[in-house]
């Protein structure tokens, strides 16, 4: 149960990351920082204590077996979550370039 805790935490300093920064690249590894925490929670919503590879054999019928569905969501998302991350930095880039800032507020105010 703590570790659900300590995953619901680590979303939290990246969802406070994200409200509080101003900073763009900082809002972006805050969000990397909640995808982490959903990862870990994934991960540890398939563990199962003493659990065994799910390769059924019929000598041990009371065996018990980790769920590999969680893992593949895990690494389907770690993939979908690098490709948002680089679509993002790349958009971060060119911001950077229009503006010479980093920062919401001059972005904001450059607009007009």
């Amino acid at each position: 149960m703590t570790v659900y805790l300590l995953c619901f935490i680590l979303f939290l300093v990246g969802l406070y990351g994200v409200i509080t920064r101003r900073n763009l690249v900082k809002i972006v590894i805050s969000l990397s920082v909640m995808e982490f925490s959903v990862f870990l929670f994934l991960a540890l919503i398939g563990y199962v204590h003493h659990g065994e590879a799910p390769i059924v054999d019929p000598a041990s019928p009371d065996a018990i077996y980790v769920d590999p569905l969680p893992q593949a969501m895990v690494l389907t998302a770690i993939v979908i979550g690098l490709a948002t991350t680089a679509m993002l930095m790349s958009v971060i880039i060119r911001i950077y370039r229009k503006y010479k800032t980093l920062d919401i507020r001059e972005i904001n105010n450059l607009r007009g």
